[in-house]
Protein backbone atom coordinates (compact mmCIF):
# COMPACT_ATOMS: atom_id res chain seq x y z
CA UNK A 1 0.00 0.00 0.00
CA UNK A 2 3.02 2.94 1.01
CA UNK A 3 4.53 1.70 -2.43
CA UNK A 4 1.42 2.05 -4.26
CA UNK A 5 1.40 6.16 -3.15
CA UNK A 6 4.67 6.39 -3.55
CA UNK A 7 5.34 5.48 -7.21
CA UNK A 8 3.00 7.99 -8.62
CA UNK A 9 4.90 10.77 -6.38
CA UNK A 10 8.24 9.51 -7.47
CA UNK A 11 7.21 9.74 -11.11
CA UNK A 12 5.59 13.15 -10.83
CA UNK A 13 9.13 14.86 -9.57
CA UNK A 14 11.49 12.72 -12.25
CA UNK A 15 9.15 14.57 -14.67
CA UNK A 16 9.60 17.80 -13.11
CA UNK A 17 5.56 18.42 -13.69
CA UNK A 18 4.90 19.30 -9.87
CA UNK A 19 6.92 22.12 -8.00
CA UNK A 20 9.03 21.19 -5.23
CA UNK A 21 6.56 21.15 -2.23
CA UNK A 22 5.59 17.73 -2.74
CA UNK A 23 3.08 16.31 -0.27
CA UNK A 24 4.36 12.52 0.89
CA UNK A 25 1.59 10.69 0.95
CA UNK A 26 3.45 7.75 2.74
CA UNK A 27 4.07 9.39 6.51
CA UNK A 28 2.46 12.32 8.23
CA UNK A 29 4.27 15.19 9.02
CA UNK A 30 2.23 16.69 11.85
CA UNK A 31 2.77 14.49 15.07
CA UNK A 32 0.54 12.53 16.20
CA UNK A 33 -2.36 13.11 19.09
CA UNK A 34 -2.99 10.65 21.96
CA UNK A 35 -6.09 10.89 24.00
CA UNK A 36 -9.81 9.74 23.84
CA UNK A 37 -12.90 11.33 24.83
CA UNK A 38 -14.16 9.26 27.93
CA UNK A 39 -17.73 7.78 28.77
CA UNK A 40 -18.67 10.29 31.26
CA UNK A 41 -21.61 8.08 32.25
CA UNK A 42 -19.73 4.69 32.70
CA UNK A 43 -19.56 3.77 36.60
CA UNK A 44 -16.16 3.71 36.51
CA UNK A 45 -15.68 7.36 35.02
CA UNK A 46 -18.42 8.19 37.52
CA UNK A 47 -16.46 6.57 40.64
CA UNK A 48 -13.36 8.96 39.39
CA UNK A 49 -15.42 11.98 39.50
CA UNK A 50 -14.76 11.28 43.33
CA UNK A 51 -11.61 13.19 43.11
CA UNK A 52 -13.29 16.31 42.90
CA UNK A 53 -14.26 16.38 46.60
CA UNK A 54 -10.54 15.80 47.50
CA UNK A 55 -9.43 19.13 45.06
CA UNK A 56 -12.42 20.68 47.39
CA UNK A 57 -10.77 19.21 50.57
CA UNK A 58 -7.61 21.38 49.10
CA UNK A 59 -9.22 24.09 48.17
CA UNK A 60 -10.49 24.86 51.50
CA UNK A 61 -7.55 23.88 53.15
CA UNK A 62 -5.83 26.53 51.03
CA UNK A 63 -7.86 28.90 51.70
CA UNK A 64 -7.28 27.90 55.95
CA UNK A 65 -3.91 28.62 55.17
CA UNK A 66 -3.99 31.67 53.23
CA UNK A 67 -5.18 33.44 56.04
CA UNK A 68 -2.45 33.28 58.21
CA UNK A 69 -2.03 33.65 61.87
CA UNK A 70 -5.02 34.56 63.82
CA UNK A 71 -7.76 37.09 63.73
CA UNK A 72 -5.98 39.25 66.44
CA UNK A 73 -2.24 38.53 65.11
CA UNK A 74 -3.63 39.77 61.35
CA UNK A 75 -5.42 42.45 62.91
CA UNK A 76 -2.64 43.62 65.48
CA UNK A 77 -0.03 43.53 61.87
CA UNK A 78 -2.35 45.86 59.81
CA UNK A 79 -2.68 48.34 62.64
CA UNK A 80 0.85 49.12 62.81
CA UNK A 81 0.36 49.99 58.87
CA UNK A 82 1.98 46.79 57.95
CA UNK A 83 0.64 44.84 54.85
CA UNK A 84 -0.21 41.37 55.13
CA UNK A 85 2.51 38.73 53.91
CA UNK A 86 0.23 37.54 50.36
CA UNK A 87 -0.81 41.31 49.91
CA UNK A 88 3.29 42.29 50.29
CA UNK A 89 4.01 39.38 47.53
CA UNK A 90 0.71 41.04 45.41
CA UNK A 91 2.10 44.36 45.16
CA UNK A 92 5.30 43.15 44.20
CA UNK A 93 4.94 40.61 41.36
CA UNK A 94 4.32 42.20 38.10
CA UNK A 95 0.27 42.97 37.78
CA UNK A 96 -1.36 40.03 36.78
CA UNK A 97 1.25 37.30 36.90
CA UNK A 98 0.98 33.97 38.15
CA UNK A 99 2.66 33.21 41.63
CA UNK A 100 3.68 29.57 41.63
CA UNK A 101 3.36 28.83 45.64
CA UNK A 102 5.17 25.83 47.19
CA UNK A 103 4.84 23.83 50.11
CA UNK A 104 1.30 25.48 51.40
CA UNK A 105 0.82 22.15 53.46
CA UNK A 106 4.46 22.78 55.50
CA UNK A 107 3.61 21.83 59.38
CA UNK A 108 0.22 20.76 58.71
CA UNK A 109 -0.77 18.79 61.66
CA UNK A 110 3.12 18.83 62.05
CA UNK A 111 2.91 20.66 65.81
CA UNK A 112 0.32 18.72 68.00
CA UNK A 113 -1.92 21.51 68.92
CA UNK A 114 0.24 24.43 67.33
CA UNK A 115 -0.94 25.44 63.87
CA UNK A 116 1.82 27.04 61.92
CA UNK A 117 0.10 27.93 59.00
CA UNK A 118 2.15 27.62 55.44
CA UNK A 119 4.92 26.81 58.83
CA UNK A 120 5.11 30.37 58.75
CA UNK A 121 6.55 31.07 55.77
CA UNK A 122 5.36 31.82 52.30
CA UNK A 123 7.56 30.86 49.32
CA UNK A 124 7.29 30.22 45.19
CA UNK A 125 8.28 31.71 41.99
CA UNK A 126 6.53 35.36 40.32
CA UNK A 127 7.63 37.77 37.69
CA UNK A 128 8.99 40.97 39.10
CA UNK A 129 9.97 43.66 36.15
CA UNK A 130 10.15 40.95 33.79
CA UNK A 131 12.37 38.97 35.83
CA UNK A 132 11.26 35.05 37.11
CA UNK A 133 12.45 35.57 41.00
CA UNK A 134 12.20 32.93 44.49
CA UNK A 135 10.14 35.22 46.98
CA UNK A 136 10.45 34.47 50.39
CA UNK A 137 8.17 36.26 52.62
CA UNK A 138 8.18 35.88 56.74
CA UNK A 139 4.76 35.85 57.73
CA UNK A 140 4.87 38.06 61.46
CA UNK A 141 0.98 37.10 61.93
CA UNK A 142 2.36 33.49 62.33
CA UNK A 143 4.16 33.07 65.82
CA UNK A 144 5.72 36.38 65.38
CA UNK A 145 7.58 34.99 62.66
CA UNK A 146 10.38 32.63 64.14
CA UNK A 147 11.57 29.81 62.98
CA UNK A 148 10.45 26.44 63.68
CA UNK A 149 12.07 23.33 62.19
CA UNK A 150 10.15 22.93 59.15
CA UNK A 151 9.93 27.14 58.39
CA UNK A 152 13.97 26.34 58.11
CA UNK A 153 13.51 23.15 56.03
CA UNK A 154 11.28 25.62 53.55
CA UNK A 155 13.64 28.55 53.43
CA UNK A 156 16.26 26.07 52.69
CA UNK A 157 14.10 24.55 50.25
CA UNK A 158 13.49 27.78 48.31
CA UNK A 159 17.14 28.67 47.75
CA UNK A 160 17.87 25.17 46.78
CA UNK A 161 15.46 26.14 43.70
CA UNK A 162 17.14 29.48 43.21
CA UNK A 163 20.28 27.39 42.97
CA UNK A 164 19.12 25.00 40.84
CA UNK A 165 17.40 27.17 38.62
CA UNK A 166 19.37 30.58 38.32
CA UNK A 167 16.75 32.62 40.14
CA UNK A 168 17.50 35.88 41.74
CA UNK A 169 16.10 36.09 45.76
CA UNK A 170 13.76 38.93 47.33
CA UNK A 171 13.56 38.30 50.91
CA UNK A 172 10.84 40.25 52.54
CA UNK A 173 11.82 39.71 55.99
CA UNK A 174 9.69 40.31 58.79
CA UNK A 175 10.64 37.53 61.69
CA UNK A 176 11.59 37.31 65.40
CA UNK A 177 14.44 34.78 64.38
CA UNK A 178 14.52 31.33 65.60
CA UNK A 179 11.60 29.83 67.40
CA UNK A 180 13.85 29.26 71.01
CA UNK A 181 11.82 26.58 72.89
CA UNK A 182 12.73 24.39 69.50
CA UNK A 183 16.17 25.68 69.10
CA UNK A 184 18.25 22.06 69.57
CA UNK A 185 15.81 21.55 65.91
CA UNK A 186 16.34 24.52 64.81
CA UNK A 187 20.17 26.00 65.46
CA UNK A 188 23.34 23.75 65.67
CA UNK A 189 23.06 21.54 62.56
CA UNK A 190 24.24 21.46 58.89
CA UNK A 191 21.04 22.45 57.02
CA UNK A 192 19.87 24.60 59.93
CA UNK A 193 19.22 28.01 60.70
CA UNK A 194 23.07 29.11 59.42
CA UNK A 195 22.71 27.31 56.19
CA UNK A 196 20.61 30.39 55.31
CA UNK A 197 23.42 32.86 55.40
CA UNK A 198 25.64 30.07 54.03
CA UNK A 199 23.32 29.61 51.06
CA UNK A 200 22.69 33.68 50.44
CA UNK A 201 26.81 33.80 50.20
CA UNK A 202 27.13 31.11 47.73
CA UNK A 203 24.23 32.08 45.55
CA UNK A 204 25.54 35.93 45.74
CA UNK A 205 29.58 33.89 44.52
CA UNK A 206 27.74 32.37 41.48
CA UNK A 207 25.87 35.54 40.52
CA UNK A 208 21.98 34.83 41.67
CA UNK A 209 21.26 38.22 43.17
CA UNK A 210 20.11 38.13 46.51
CA UNK A 211 17.89 41.47 47.71
CA UNK A 212 15.98 41.89 51.77
CA UNK A 213 13.09 43.96 52.18
CA UNK A 214 13.18 44.48 56.01
CA UNK A 215 9.69 45.01 56.95
CA UNK A 216 9.43 44.35 60.59
CA UNK A 217 11.75 42.47 63.04
CA UNK A 218 14.93 41.00 62.02
CA UNK A 219 16.32 39.65 64.80
CA UNK A 220 19.92 37.60 65.95
CA UNK A 221 20.86 35.68 63.01
CA UNK A 222 18.29 36.69 61.51
CA UNK A 223 19.88 40.34 61.06
CA UNK A 224 22.30 38.16 58.59
CA UNK A 225 19.60 38.44 55.67
CA UNK A 226 19.75 42.03 54.91
CA UNK A 227 23.21 41.86 56.08
CA UNK A 228 24.50 39.38 53.40
CA UNK A 229 22.31 40.65 50.65
CA UNK A 230 23.34 42.23 47.63
CA UNK A 231 20.76 44.78 48.09
CA UNK A 232 18.59 45.93 51.13
CA UNK A 233 15.61 47.74 51.52
CA UNK A 234 14.55 48.98 55.12
CA UNK A 235 11.07 50.48 56.28
CA UNK A 236 10.97 53.91 58.36
CA UNK A 237 9.50 52.86 61.88
CA UNK A 238 9.11 49.38 60.59
CA UNK A 239 12.33 47.80 59.89
CA UNK A 240 14.33 46.88 62.97
CA UNK A 241 17.82 44.86 62.68
CA UNK A 242 19.75 43.49 65.22
CA UNK A 243 21.95 40.90 66.29
CA UNK A 244 21.16 41.35 70.07
CA UNK A 245 17.70 42.18 70.85
CA UNK A 246 16.24 44.09 73.79
CA UNK A 247 16.01 41.15 76.58
CA UNK A 248 19.21 40.24 75.48
CA UNK A 249 20.98 43.74 75.57
CA UNK A 250 19.34 44.46 78.85
CA UNK A 251 20.52 40.94 80.48
CA UNK A 252 24.03 41.48 79.03
CA UNK A 253 24.36 44.93 79.73
CA UNK A 254 22.27 45.23 83.20
CA UNK A 255 21.01 48.68 82.04
CA UNK A 256 17.34 48.67 79.61
CA UNK A 257 17.64 50.98 76.63
CA UNK A 258 14.82 51.61 74.45
CA UNK A 259 14.27 49.46 71.07
CA UNK A 260 13.95 52.28 68.96
CA UNK A 261 16.85 54.43 70.09
CA UNK A 262 19.43 51.45 69.12
CA UNK A 263 17.87 49.70 66.26
CA UNK A 264 15.36 52.50 64.00
CA UNK A 265 15.80 52.24 61.03
CA UNK A 266 17.49 55.39 59.51
CA UNK A 267 20.60 53.99 61.77
CA UNK A 268 21.01 51.44 59.49
CA UNK A 269 21.48 53.00 56.20
CA UNK A 270 24.56 55.02 58.30
CA UNK A 271 25.89 51.92 59.42
CA UNK A 272 25.93 50.45 55.99
CA UNK A 273 23.38 47.74 56.79
CA UNK A 274 21.26 48.81 54.57
CA UNK A 275 21.07 50.79 51.40
CA UNK A 276 17.46 52.38 50.57
CA UNK A 277 15.16 53.56 53.19
CA UNK A 278 11.05 53.20 52.16
CA UNK A 279 8.65 55.04 54.36
CA UNK A 280 6.12 52.54 53.80
CA UNK A 281 5.48 48.86 52.54
CA UNK A 282 4.11 50.18 49.20
CA UNK A 283 7.51 51.98 48.37
CA UNK A 284 9.76 49.54 49.61
CA UNK A 285 8.14 46.71 47.09
CA UNK A 286 8.22 49.96 44.76
CA UNK A 287 12.09 49.67 45.38
CA UNK A 288 12.76 46.52 45.55
CA UNK A 289 11.34 45.87 41.66
CA UNK A 290 13.78 49.03 41.10
CA UNK A 291 16.03 46.60 42.10
CA UNK A 292 15.00 43.97 40.06
CA UNK A 293 15.06 45.54 37.24
CA UNK A 294 18.36 46.85 37.29
CA UNK A 295 19.86 43.12 37.30
CA UNK A 296 20.30 43.72 34.03
CA UNK A 297 18.76 40.01 33.98
CA UNK A 298 18.81 37.90 30.39
CA UNK A 299 16.77 34.19 29.94
CA UNK A 300 18.85 32.36 27.50
CA UNK A 301 17.23 29.58 26.84
CA UNK A 302 18.86 26.39 25.62
CA UNK A 303 15.84 25.03 23.54
CA UNK A 304 13.48 26.06 21.23
CA UNK A 305 10.01 27.36 22.05
CA UNK A 306 7.01 27.17 20.39
CA UNK A 307 3.72 29.15 20.53
CA UNK A 308 1.36 27.09 22.87
CA UNK A 309 -1.45 24.89 22.05
CA UNK A 310 -4.58 24.19 24.16
CA UNK A 311 -5.00 20.45 24.82
CA UNK A 312 -7.52 18.74 23.02
CA UNK A 313 -10.05 17.53 25.72
CA UNK A 314 -10.53 19.02 29.12
CA UNK A 315 -8.31 18.99 32.25
CA UNK A 316 -11.27 18.15 34.23
CA UNK A 317 -12.03 14.85 32.83
CA UNK A 318 -8.67 13.92 34.83
CA UNK A 319 -11.11 13.24 37.73
CA UNK A 320 -12.88 10.53 35.91
CA UNK A 321 -9.95 9.04 34.34
CA UNK A 322 -7.37 8.47 37.02
CA UNK A 323 -9.63 8.53 40.40
CA UNK A 324 -8.92 7.77 43.65
CA UNK A 325 -8.63 3.94 43.91
CA UNK A 326 -5.27 3.79 43.28
CA UNK A 327 -5.90 -0.30 42.52
CA UNK A 328 -8.04 0.86 39.43
CA UNK A 329 -5.91 0.92 35.83
CA UNK A 330 -5.52 3.71 33.37
CA UNK A 331 -3.71 4.60 30.84
CA UNK A 332 -1.27 7.38 31.13
CA UNK A 333 -1.53 8.84 27.65
CA UNK A 334 -4.91 9.86 28.73
CA UNK A 335 -3.01 12.25 31.30
CA UNK A 336 -0.84 13.30 28.97
CA UNK A 337 -3.41 13.93 26.63
CA UNK A 338 -4.34 16.63 28.98
CA UNK A 339 -1.71 18.20 30.03
CA UNK A 340 0.40 18.75 26.37
CA UNK A 341 0.56 21.21 23.74
CA UNK A 342 -2.70 20.20 20.85
CA UNK A 343 -2.56 17.03 22.66
CA UNK A 344 0.44 15.76 20.70
CA UNK A 345 2.63 13.13 22.06
CA UNK A 346 5.77 11.64 20.29
CA UNK A 347 5.21 8.11 21.50
CA UNK A 348 9.07 6.56 21.73
CA UNK A 349 9.61 2.36 21.91
CA UNK A 350 5.81 2.36 21.97
CA UNK A 351 5.80 -1.68 21.33
CA UNK A 352 8.63 -2.14 23.70
CA UNK A 353 8.18 -2.38 27.72
CA UNK A 354 4.86 -1.43 27.55
CA UNK A 355 4.18 -0.66 31.03
CA UNK A 356 6.86 2.62 30.40
CA UNK A 357 4.99 5.21 28.54
CA UNK A 358 7.97 7.41 26.80
CA UNK A 359 7.78 10.05 24.00
CA UNK A 360 8.20 13.84 23.48
CA UNK A 361 5.62 17.08 23.31
CA UNK A 362 5.40 20.36 24.75
CA UNK A 363 3.81 21.85 27.52
CA UNK A 364 3.13 25.92 27.12
CA UNK A 365 5.48 25.60 23.88
CA UNK A 366 8.40 24.19 26.06
CA UNK A 367 9.84 20.93 24.90
CA UNK A 368 9.33 17.99 27.41
CA UNK A 369 9.86 14.20 27.56
CA UNK A 370 7.74 12.47 29.54
CA UNK A 371 8.42 9.52 31.19
CA UNK A 372 4.80 7.54 32.57
CA UNK A 373 3.63 4.47 34.25
CA UNK A 374 1.37 2.48 32.81
CA UNK A 375 1.98 -0.39 35.04
CA UNK A 376 5.04 -2.19 36.90
CA UNK A 377 8.23 -1.90 35.80
CA UNK A 378 9.61 -4.63 34.10
CA UNK A 379 13.71 -5.41 32.66
CA UNK A 380 12.48 -4.06 29.01
CA UNK A 381 10.41 -1.13 30.61
CA UNK A 382 13.18 0.04 32.72
CA UNK A 383 16.18 -0.21 29.87
CA UNK A 384 13.28 1.85 27.56
CA UNK A 385 13.36 4.84 30.06
CA UNK A 386 17.13 4.24 30.49
CA UNK A 387 17.46 4.83 26.36
CA UNK A 388 14.84 7.70 26.72
CA UNK A 389 16.46 9.61 29.45
CA UNK A 390 19.97 9.22 27.56
CA UNK A 391 18.86 10.85 24.38
CA UNK A 392 17.00 13.50 26.60
CA UNK A 393 19.97 14.53 27.99
CA UNK A 394 21.78 14.59 24.86
CA UNK A 395 19.30 16.62 23.21
CA UNK A 396 19.42 19.04 26.25
CA UNK A 397 15.42 18.07 26.37
CA UNK A 398 13.80 18.53 30.17
CA UNK A 399 12.30 15.61 31.83
CA UNK A 400 8.48 15.21 33.35
CA UNK A 401 8.02 12.10 35.43
CA UNK A 402 4.22 11.16 35.70
CA UNK A 403 4.64 8.86 38.59
CA UNK A 404 2.08 5.96 39.29
CA UNK A 405 4.05 3.43 40.44
CA UNK A 406 4.14 0.05 42.74
CA UNK A 407 7.73 -0.96 41.71
CA UNK A 408 10.12 -3.07 39.80
CA UNK A 409 8.53 -6.29 38.95
CA UNK A 410 9.46 -9.26 41.47
CA UNK A 411 10.16 -13.14 41.43
CA UNK A 412 12.21 -16.01 40.86
CA UNK A 413 11.97 -15.68 36.79
CA UNK A 414 12.51 -11.77 37.28
CA UNK A 415 15.62 -11.88 39.69
CA UNK A 416 16.92 -14.70 37.47
CA UNK A 417 16.56 -12.41 34.40
CA UNK A 418 18.56 -9.37 35.90
CA UNK A 419 15.95 -7.06 37.01
CA UNK A 420 18.28 -5.88 39.92
CA UNK A 421 20.67 -4.65 37.32
CA UNK A 422 17.82 -3.34 34.67
CA UNK A 423 16.41 -1.81 37.53
CA UNK A 424 19.82 -0.23 37.86
CA UNK A 425 20.64 0.74 34.79
CA UNK A 426 17.34 3.12 34.88
CA UNK A 427 18.03 4.53 38.76
CA UNK A 428 21.58 5.50 37.38
CA UNK A 429 20.51 7.47 34.73
CA UNK A 430 17.93 9.16 36.45
CA UNK A 431 20.47 10.21 39.05
CA UNK A 432 22.91 11.70 36.20
CA UNK A 433 20.60 12.84 34.41
CA UNK A 434 21.40 17.15 34.17
CA UNK A 435 18.67 18.16 32.29
CA UNK A 436 15.82 19.87 34.17
CA UNK A 437 13.76 16.96 36.17
CA UNK A 438 10.45 17.49 37.28
CA UNK A 439 7.92 14.82 38.65
CA UNK A 440 4.34 14.87 39.17
CA UNK A 441 3.38 12.11 41.45
CA UNK A 442 -0.44 11.31 40.56
CA UNK A 443 -1.05 8.12 41.97
CA UNK A 444 0.86 5.59 43.90
CA UNK A 445 4.95 5.90 45.02
CA UNK A 446 5.91 2.61 46.18
CA UNK A 447 8.93 1.36 47.03
CA UNK A 448 12.51 1.35 44.60
CA UNK A 449 9.56 2.23 41.94
CA UNK A 450 10.15 5.92 43.58
CA UNK A 451 13.72 5.96 42.47
CA UNK A 452 13.25 4.98 39.11
CA UNK A 453 10.64 7.42 38.79
CA UNK A 454 12.59 10.62 40.11
CA UNK A 455 11.18 10.85 43.53
CA UNK A 456 12.66 13.67 45.55
CA UNK A 457 15.91 11.47 46.83
CA UNK A 458 16.94 12.17 42.73
CA UNK A 459 17.03 15.82 42.62
CA UNK A 460 13.81 16.82 40.30
CA UNK A 461 13.57 20.70 40.30
CA UNK A 462 10.20 20.42 41.48
CA UNK A 463 8.07 17.81 42.62
CA UNK A 464 4.34 18.09 43.02
CA UNK A 465 1.66 15.99 44.58
CA UNK A 466 -2.21 15.08 43.31
CA UNK A 467 -4.57 14.58 46.25
CA UNK A 468 -5.45 11.13 45.63
CA UNK A 469 -1.67 10.23 45.15
CA UNK A 470 0.02 7.90 47.68
CA UNK A 471 3.93 7.73 48.65
CA UNK A 472 5.14 4.42 50.95
CA UNK A 473 7.80 2.37 51.01
CA UNK A 474 5.39 -0.31 50.68
CA UNK A 475 1.20 -0.56 51.20
CA UNK A 476 -0.23 -0.63 54.54
CA UNK A 477 -1.75 -4.11 53.58
CA UNK A 478 1.72 -5.45 52.36
CA UNK A 479 4.10 -4.23 55.15
CA UNK A 480 1.52 -5.46 57.53
CA UNK A 481 1.60 -9.34 55.77
CA UNK A 482 5.43 -8.82 56.07
CA UNK A 483 5.85 -8.22 59.36
CA UNK A 484 2.80 -10.39 60.38
CA UNK A 485 5.37 -13.33 58.80
CA UNK A 486 7.91 -12.57 60.19
CA UNK A 487 5.89 -12.84 63.94
CA UNK A 488 4.72 -15.72 63.09
CA UNK A 489 8.05 -17.34 62.04
CA UNK A 490 9.59 -16.23 65.13
CA UNK A 491 7.01 -17.65 67.26
CA UNK A 492 6.97 -21.21 65.59
CA UNK A 493 10.31 -21.49 65.78
CA UNK A 494 10.21 -20.24 69.64
CA UNK A 495 7.05 -23.23 69.67
CA UNK A 496 4.29 -20.51 70.32
CA UNK A 497 1.01 -20.17 68.58
CA UNK A 498 0.05 -16.96 66.53
CA UNK A 499 -3.72 -17.76 66.27
CA UNK A 500 -5.96 -15.54 63.46
CA UNK A 501 -7.21 -13.53 65.56
CA UNK A 502 -3.74 -12.62 66.60
CA UNK A 503 -2.52 -11.60 63.43
CA UNK A 504 -5.49 -9.55 62.55
CA UNK A 505 -4.79 -7.44 65.64
CA UNK A 506 -1.35 -7.10 64.50
CA UNK A 507 -1.87 -5.83 61.25
CA UNK A 508 -5.05 -3.49 62.25
CA UNK A 509 -2.41 -0.27 63.84
CA UNK A 510 0.12 -0.98 61.16
CA UNK A 511 -2.63 -0.66 57.94
CA UNK A 512 -3.54 2.50 60.15
CA UNK A 513 -0.40 3.74 60.31
CA UNK A 514 0.33 3.19 56.49
CA UNK A 515 -2.26 4.66 55.68
CA UNK A 516 -2.12 7.71 57.44
CA UNK A 517 1.76 8.36 56.94
CA UNK A 518 1.33 7.48 53.03
CA UNK A 519 -1.46 10.43 52.71
CA UNK A 520 0.02 13.55 50.82
CA UNK A 521 -1.08 16.08 53.63
CA UNK A 522 1.52 14.16 55.60
CA UNK A 523 4.01 14.11 53.03
CA UNK A 524 3.56 17.47 52.30
CA UNK A 525 3.82 18.72 55.86
CA UNK A 526 7.35 17.59 56.06
CA UNK A 527 8.11 19.42 52.56
CA UNK A 528 8.78 15.61 50.78
CA UNK A 529 7.82 17.86 48.03
CA UNK A 530 6.68 21.16 46.99
CA UNK A 531 3.01 21.28 47.39
CA UNK A 532 -0.33 19.49 46.25
CA UNK A 533 -1.92 20.46 43.32
CA UNK A 534 -5.28 20.34 41.58
CA UNK A 535 -5.31 17.24 38.88
CA UNK A 536 -6.80 20.15 36.44
CA UNK A 537 -3.94 23.08 37.56
CA UNK A 538 -0.99 20.31 36.48
CA UNK A 539 -1.00 21.64 33.15
CA UNK A 540 -0.46 25.57 34.10
CA UNK A 541 1.85 24.54 37.14
CA UNK A 542 4.33 22.53 34.79
CA UNK A 543 4.15 25.38 32.31
CA UNK A 544 5.18 27.56 34.82
CA UNK A 545 7.94 25.44 36.29
CA UNK A 546 9.55 24.52 32.81
CA UNK A 547 9.91 27.96 32.47
CA UNK A 548 11.58 28.78 36.23
CA UNK A 549 14.07 25.95 35.10
CA UNK A 550 15.13 27.16 32.07
CA UNK A 551 16.19 30.27 33.20
CA UNK A 552 19.79 27.60 34.61
CA UNK A 553 21.98 26.53 31.72
CA UNK A 554 21.94 22.71 31.11
CA UNK A 555 25.11 21.11 32.63
CA UNK A 556 26.26 18.24 30.44
CA UNK A 557 25.55 15.36 31.50
CA UNK A 558 28.31 12.39 32.76
CA UNK A 559 26.88 9.28 33.12
CA UNK A 560 28.26 6.09 35.67
CA UNK A 561 29.33 2.78 34.60
CA UNK A 562 25.83 0.61 33.18
CA UNK A 563 25.77 -3.15 34.66
CA UNK A 564 25.38 -5.16 31.61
Amino acid sequence: MILHYVRPVLSLIRSRSVNAAVSRLYHADKVATVGSQPDSQSPVFQVGREVPALAHFLTLHNIATFKGGGEKARNLHTSRGKLLPRERIDRLLDPGSPFLEFSQFAAYQLYGSEEVPAGGIITGIGRVSGVECIIVANDATVKGGTYYPVTVKKHLRAQEIAQQNHLPCIYLVDSGGANLPRQADVFPDRDHFGRIFFNQARLSSEGIAQIAVVMGSCTAGGAYVPAMADESIIVRKQGTIFLGGPPLVCKSCYRRRGVRTSVCSHKHLKSGVTDHYALDDNHALHLARKAVRSLNYKKNLDVTVEAPEAPLFPADELYGIVGDNLKRNFDIREVIARIVDGSKFDEFKAFYGDTLVTGFARIFGYPVGIIGNNGVLFSESAKKGTHFIELCCQRNIPLLFLQNITGFMVGREYEAGGIAKDGAKMVTAVACANVPKITVIIGGSYGAGNYGMCGRAYGPRFLYMWPNSRISVMGGEQAATVLATITKDQKAREGKEFTAEQEAAMKEPIIKRFEEEGNPYYSSARLWDDGIIDPADTRLVLGLSLSAALNAPTQKTRFGVFRM
